[in-house]
């Protein structure tokens, strides 16, 4: 049995707050230039410049690279042989991204959902825990702006709506959403389990990161599929038209019930920030 302060996972979500509010991560960095080498002269190609521009000036200024600072999502893996002592792990979380959106001067965007009364430190944090093996304690963290993530959605497919049904899905909710989300998108599909767990999935989707793919051959041939008819729009960088309306599609998948299919997308806009670390 291992035994991990608290405080230590406050002080590394503060670390990984304070980087992912003026970092993109390395593979969003990496296709937002292919996208803006990819595209012709014209309004989408500038749009693409400026914003690769933008997220340049924010790392090498240490300024947040979008006005959206984000809610924050954080996501722990913890090994069943780790004894947490010190404050509740809640409150060192929270305690981590109310400093990091103190110090890093990013906007506190977290508010009671009826009166709009505003928290004042961005939190509390949307926290995601799992049980795992060994006695290491994995995080994940991401601050999700809402333009993108007004603009996902939640579908019940039938079964035999199958791979077809889940690309149809995919390629209406992008569309759907238009220029909203601040194109060119990243998609986050979450397969199968529960109404509640594929939104879950969606989310996890999403952290895998740009430029990756599934292990499963029928998994990523619905992400292939998906981005081809989603880039064949012709939305475009910020809704200006154009070859590239999504970086990616990352799906995950989970066992599900015999009547059901559940597919959720969440959207994240061309500003994709998170990190990762092991303590």
């Amino acid at each position: 049995m291992r035994t991990l302060d608290t405080k230590i996972i406050e002080d590394e979500i503060y670390r990984l707050a304070m980087d992912a509010g003026v970092c993109l991560t390395d593979g969003c960095k990496r296709a937002m230039y292919a996208a803006a080498e990819a595209e012709d002269e014209g309004a989408a190609k500038f749009a693409l410049g400026a914003l690769c521009r933008n997220f340049e000036l924010a790392e090498s200024e240490r300024v947040p690279v979008c006005q959206d600072t984000g809610m924050a999502i954080v996501m722990l893996e913890i090994g069943q042989e780790v004894y947490l002592s010190g404050k509740p792990l809640a409150a060192a979380v929270n305690d981590g991204v109310r400093r990091a959106y103190a110090d890093g001067y990013f906007r506190k965007s977290v508010c009671d959902p009826l009166t709009r009364v505003n928290t004042g430190d961005n939190t509390p944090a949307v926290i995601h825990t799992e049980i795992a093996e060994g006695d290491r304690v994995r995080i994940t963290y991401m601050p999700k702006g809402f333009g993108s993530e007004n603009m996902s959605r939640v579908y019940m497919l039938k079964p035999a709506q199958g791979a077809d049904g889940i690309v149809d899905a995919i390629v209406e909710t992008v569309k759907l959403a238009g220029s909203r989300p601040c194109p060119p998108v990243i998609c986050g599909v979450g397969i199968g389990g529960s109404f509640d767990t594929c939104t879950f999935l969606a989310k996890r989707a999403l952290a895998r990161g740009v430029g990756t793919e599934s292990d499963r051959a029928d998994v990523r041939d619905i992400e292939r599929r998906a981005l081809e008819r989603i880039n064949a729009l012709g939305i475009g960088c910020q809704g200006f038209g154009g070859k590239v309306t999504a970086l990616t599609v990352n799906c995950m998948w989970a066992p599900t019930h015999i009547a059901g299919l559940p597919v959720a997308i969440n959207i994240q806009c061309h500003c994709m920030r998170a990190g990762e670390s092991t303590l």
